[in-house]
């Protein structure tokens, strides 16, 4: 029995390290966006992926380092309720890397609206559409 759970533990571990997903990201990202980005990373640590957070310069954007470095702590902060970092933000060559492992389950808090719910709440402000097509 003792050699059974050793082995369902290992192949446990086998899977958790395979599922990894990445989110890219750029310096000059709009807000909307960046929620967007950011909710999907919810979602996926919420279903116990790990996550590499991805952030790209391009040409100029090298010089301003400190912007991309501050995004990437932004992230971290607002992730925090969801995902502890295994590796801290990291300069290489023309992009910066994060990874992200969730917690688990009973410590993990959505800070983000799910993006169905939100579309959801939408769709139901624009009732009044569906009430002039049922006048016709």
């Amino acid at each position: 029995k003792y050699r059974y759970e050793l082995a369902k533990q290992d192949k446990e571990k086998k899977n958790a390290g395979g599922k990894l997903k990445e989110i890219k990201f750029r310096v000059n990202i709009d807000d909307h966006d960046y929620l967007t980005k950011v909710r999907r990373a919810e979602e996926f640590l919420d279903k116990g992926f790990k996550l590499k957070i991805h952030l790209q310069f391009r040409g100029r954007e090298m010089a301003h380092q400190e912007l991309g470095m501050g995004l990437m702590q932004r992230v971290k902060a607002d992730l925090v309720t969801m995902a502890h970092v295994e590796m801290e933000p990291k300069l290489v060559g023309k992009s910066i890397g994060m990874t992200l492992s969730p917690l688990p389950l009973a410590k993990r808090k959505r800070k983000f609206q799910p993006l169905e719910d939100h579309e959801l709440g939408e769709e139901e402000d624009d009732g009044d559409e569906e009430e002039e097509g049922g006048e016709e």
